[in-house]
């Protein structure tokens, strides 16, 4: 009775455990996709429809017709052709956004825009002949203007030693100082601002004070720099 008992439990045993699966050298699991390889990069510059077919190398010419032939994969979703999509201003009103309303952020920025625009001409009309010339009207060019006034530079990070911590400046990569900058500007807006002063017209006064190099966010960021200079003997420990 032992013998078939013991294969009985063997052959379940068999049955349970998972399948063995053979080791392929050089070989990696990666994540599926829904196309197939066959499947074409979307181009969603319309400079490149627009040329001629005169003007286009033997390559480019190939390219051409393998898409008139080929399947196209789907663009995402946060990519557009449009001439007035911006991707730093796509990214400060994802940042603006709270509780998921878009909606909501994307009017407030757009509001901005305008007020800034609509101080700036009012500014333009009432300025003589020899002040107009610097002055700027286009608010996409003072916003980005703006928000490079308020990147630091450097920054600081926390590393402990030796039982205490101590704040070691280093320098900062682009995404954080691009960050700092639109994380100021909102905090700014929001912490102190009057309750009665809408969104819009807070935000806009803050840019155009960044834009001329003035305003608590400018302060903010001079003041970085100073803890990091009065941190400058702590700067070896960015390698320990």
């Amino acid at each position: 009775m032992a013998a078939p008992t013991a294969g009985r439990l063997a052959a379940l045993g068999r049955r349970l455990a998972p399948p063995a699966r053979a080791w392929l050298p050089g070989l990696t699991q990666v994540r599926w996709s829904r196309y197939g390889p066959s499947y074409l990069e979307p181009e969603v510059n319309k400079e490149v429809y627009r040329k001629p077919m005169e003007e286009l190398s033997e390559e480019e010419k190939s390219q051409r017709e393998l898409k008139t032939l080929q399947p196209i994969k789907a663009t995402a979703a946060n990519v557009t052709s449009s001439v007035f999509s911006d991707p730093t201003i796509s990214k400060f009103t994802n940042m603006m956004m709270k509780g998921g309303n878009k909606v909501l952020a994307r009017s407030i920025i757009t509001q901005t825009l305008e007020a800034i625009k609509r101080k700036q001409i009012e500014k333009y009309h009432q300025a003589s002949e020899e002040e107009r010339e610097s002055i700027e009207c286009n608010p996409y060019i003072i916003f980005h203007q703006a928000l490079k006034n308020c990147q630091p530079i450097i920054g600081l990070c926390n590393i402990q030693k030796g039982g205490r911590t101590y704040q070691v400046p280093s320098p900062l990569k682009d995404n954080r100082k691009r960050f700092l900058a639109m994380k100021w500007l909102i905090t700014e807006c929001r912490e102190h601002k009057h309750h009665r002063t809408f969104m819009h017209e807070k935000l806009s006064q803050e840019l155009l004070q960044a834009f001329n190099n003035e305003g608590p966010v400018i302060k903010r960021k001079h003041d970085m720099h100073k803890m990091a200079e009065a941190n400058r003997a702590y700067a070896h420990y960015r390698w320990w």
